[in-house]
């Protein structure tokens, strides 16, 4: 039976469609497109990404609609992208509107993103999703989903589990009531920049797993960049203002674990690109949507900098990544990097 909320969902891509297919178990989902043309052909064709939509999944243009029917929202676009998209539906929306967002990236202001390898960048710069949900709208009740959420797992209906991460328990409450099946357990948490930061984080390592794997190397250095990984986005979460108890639940270690080894992760396929030998502008000339990872990395070694934490992984990945910098040299800049203690932050 359908629930008696409908919900609108912002963004038709992989993740956008996985997650309205799993709304709509449970009741009509609205989900927006920026484009009328592809809006025409899904209402027609019925089909996304190779599977069906349900038929409880209705493909709309005009975000009027869905801002009139829907009081709960989910936002899931690419996060250059986001504040963008915010700018252009915040006059449809009302105080009484929940909006929970499924963007696993950081937002930049104040500078040129273009200039950051030159200038650097400070704390100040660097938001969370839910931070510019607030920034440039009336919404209060915000949230975010994040968890091991494979997009393409998802449209194939395989099960898995996510966490709601709010501040008000209505809005996890309100999310289980519609995200709630038998392919998908929802958790709830208070800790929504810890959920959210330790989302963001792992597509960084899940870059270099691809690498490694790209260039040939074995499941023991994997192993040693996952777990060292996981320290440097504990101590990059804490620097940020983060509890470290979110990195070790299902948004953590168990979201870092499906993106870190799964050849349907679009960062870890991106990654082993890059250790086959492509380069990145070639790698991101022929990629679908954004690796997240890319530009979360960009941004998180010029901040890292800034702040004076040491995060070698961080380090050597940006130099593999945006400097051409030769993996089999990184790889033995860190087998022999000085690390003191195996585990420094419990």
């Amino acid at each position: 039976m359908a629930s008696a909320e409908p919900v609108g969902v912002i963004g038709a891509g992989t993740f956008g469609t996985a997650m309205a297919n799993l709304l709509a178990y449970n009741t009509d989902v609205l989900m927006y497109s920026r484009s009328a043309e592809l809006t025409e052909r899904l209402n027609r064709e019925r089909f996304r990404f190779g599977v069906p939509l349900h038929e409880r999944v209705t493909v709309v243009n005009d975000f009027s609609l869905i801002a009139e029917r829907c009081q709960l929202l989910f936002p899931i676009v690419p996060s250059n992208n986001f504040r963008e998209m915010m700018r252009s539906i915040t006059d449809h929306l009302r105080p009484s509107h929940l909006l929970i967002h499924g963007t696993k990236g950081l937002d930049i202001t104040g500078m040129d993103e273009l200039d950051i390898p030159k200038k650097g960048i400070e704390r100040r710069n660097v938001h969370t999703m839910t931070d510019v949900i607030r920034q440039e709208s009336v919404v209060v009740r915000v949230g975010a989903l994040t968890g091991p959420n494979l997009a393409r797992e998802l449209l194939d209906g395989q099960p898995s589990a996510s966490v709601i991460a709010s501040k008000f328990d209505e809005v996890i409450d309100r999310a289980k009531l519609v995200l709630k099946s038998s392919q998908l357990h929802v958790f709830g948490t208070h800790d929504m920049l810890g959920a959210e930061l330790a989302g963001v984080l792992k597509n960084v390592i899940a870059l270099g797993s691809g690498i490694l794997k790209g260039v040939g190397l074995g499941k023991n250095i994997q192993a040693m960049l996952v777990t060292r990984g996981l320290v440097e986005m504990v101590h990059f979460g804490q620097a940020l203002g983060s509890d470290k108890r979110a990195f070790f639940g299902t948004a953590g270690i168990g979201d870092l674990i499906a993106t870190a080894t799964s050849k349907k992760s679009r960062n870890y396929m991106f990654g082993y690109r890059i250790g086959s030998g492509e380069s990145l502008a070639e790698v991101t000339a022929t990629s679908q949507e954004l690796a997240e990872g890319v530009r979360t990395l960009m941004i998180t070694r010029h901040l890292a900098r800034s702040m004076r934490l040491r995060v070698p992984i961080t380090e050597m990945l940006y130099q593999i990544v945006f400097e051409q910098y030769p993996v089999t040299e990184a790889m033995n800049y860190l087998i022999t990097y000085p690390y003191d203690v195996d585990v420094d932050f419990l």
